[in-house]
């Protein structure tokens, strides 16, 4: 590292891309991945608004340059984490204390702060650390999976965490094993503290892989990147006759710029339950891509977001059935407040001979004022004949007499308003897994409401 410049100093750049390898120690496949990726990242083009990706969310206000990497180290990762809430950041210790668990992990701008596993779990053979770990002390199990569901080139964003990535969650679970209790991961991001200059991107990775017969729960929560930005990528891979319920909880800053790449890689007779909480950021552009690959297959997608001020957050989903007797099932619900808009693009694929598909994709938002926006673009492509696919979009107003109702009966105009909003959300809320994570989801529709 003496001929590489501080990362705390490095531009986003291919200079940055070798310093984040050599600061790390890592081997030589993946420096060639890293390399192979900030090559397809500068050879494709920019959005320019006109593809139908990006024509309703501009990236008016972004500029990369912008943002410096956080600072390394050392080695990626840490070998003996800090005991559980040992100097960990107030918003982190809070969002770990909030639900029991089985394991967890802290990361905090890129470093691991914590990491704990029960003992009964470790014994048979269960890994819960930081991807930086994973990679030193089980490197074949990482190399197998890495990059296996989200591909280099599915955007331009995806290319850039690819080359960038400093650490990330990683979970497998071994074949027949049963994980009662949840795993969560918090991953901090800290702000700028010196104006632009400042600006901090973080590039997290989450690689869960379950083999066949497991089952598992993992909540990841995502806080802080003040005038910063991330930009992640989430790889689920469930094995033959697993379960996988992943809840993924976006409460960045308002501020920040939010770009995330997700793809489930549904595998025989798998089970994956996906939830996203999207809260905060100033944009959110989140790709969302479930596969059902093989017979039997069947995958939920849940959504809550809630904007408010000048958010803009934008959800493309993709449920790609590629075999036959599959199902699955999207509901994203928004609430909207003040000049506040959503993006939802959903598509629906059934490709020749994936007969018996039951497919079904919802999107319903709730305006809370006259000047929000919620944009509704559901869409189908089927090429076989037995199957049975549905879709279906609305957007309305908050109704005046609901609210009138409840203040007729002594409840004023701001938790009445609460009451409906989460009446209207209480159809996902009720379909989360971990009491804990809904709690903080009905703690902060309160938040946002006003309460």
């Amino acid at each position: 590292m003496n001929d590489l410049k501080s990362l705390a100093e490095l531009e986003i750049s291919a200079a940055g891309v070798e310093a984040q390898a050599a600061a790390r120690g890592e081997p030589e496949w993946l420096r060639e991945f890293r390399r192979k990726a900030w090559r397809f990242f500068e050879e494709m083009p920019w959005p320019t608004g006109n593809e139908e990706t990006w024509r309703r969310t501009k990236l008016t206000g972004f500029k990369l340059e912008d943002f410096r990497l956080f600072p390394a180290a050392g080695p990626i990762g840490l070998r003996h984490p800090a005991a559980p809430g040992a100097d960990l950041p107030a918003a982190v210790a809070k969002s770990l204390a909030e639900v029991e668990s089985a394991g967890s992990l802290a990361l905090v701008d890129g470093a691991a702060a914590q990491a704990t596993l029960a003992a009964d779990l470790a014994a048979q053979g269960v890994i819960f650390t930081d991807l930086g770990t994973a990679l030193r002390e089980h490197e074949s199990l990482v190399q197998r999976h890495f990059g296996r569901a989200a591909a280099i080139d599915e955007n331009k964003f995806s290319a850039l965490h690819y080359a960038l990535w400093e650490n990330g969650t990683f979970l497998y679970v071994p074949r027949n094993v049963s994980v009662k209790l949840p795993m969560q991961a918090v991953v901090s991001l800290g702000g700028a503290t010196d104006g632009a200059a400042a600006r901090r991107a973080g590039f997290h990775h989450t690689l869960v892989v379950t083999e066949e017969g497991a089952s598992v729960t993992l909540a990841e929560d995502f806080l802080g990147a003040e005038e910063g930005l991330l930009d992640s990528v989430i790889e689920l891979l469930p094995g033959p006759n697993s379960q996988l319920h992943y809840l993924h909880l976006q409460n960045l800053a308002t501020s920040a710029w939010n770009f995330s790449t997700q793809r489930i890689l549904l595998t025989r007779d798998s089970l994956v339950r996906y939830f996203i909480g999207s809260w905060g950021s100033r944009l959110t552009k989140a790709w969302i891509t479930m596969d059902l690959n093989e017979p039997g297959s069947h995958g939920e997608l849940l959504g809550l977001y809630f904007p408010a001020g000048r958010q803009h957050l934008d959800h493309h989903t993709n449920q790609l059935h590629r075999a036959d007797h599959a199902t699955s099932d999207l509901l994203f619900k928004g609430a909207l407040k003040e000049r506040a808009r959503s993006v939802y693009q959903g598509y629906i694929k059934v490709w020749p001979g994936a007969q018996k598909t039951n497919a079904y994709q919802a999107n319903r938002n709730l305006l809370l004022s006259k000047n929000a926006r919620a944009d509704s673009i559901p869409g189908l492509e089927i090429e076989a004949d037995d199957v049975r696919c549905t879709h279906g979009a609305t957007a309305s107003q908050l109704p005046d007499e609901y609210v009138f109702y409840l203040m007729a009966r002594g409840i004023d105009r701001t938790n009445a308003e609460r009451l409906i909003v989460q009446g209207f959300f209480e159809e996902v809320l009720d379909r989360i897994p971990v009491p804990g994570v809904r709690n903080k989801l009905e703690n902060e529709i309160a938040s946002k409401v006003g309460l």
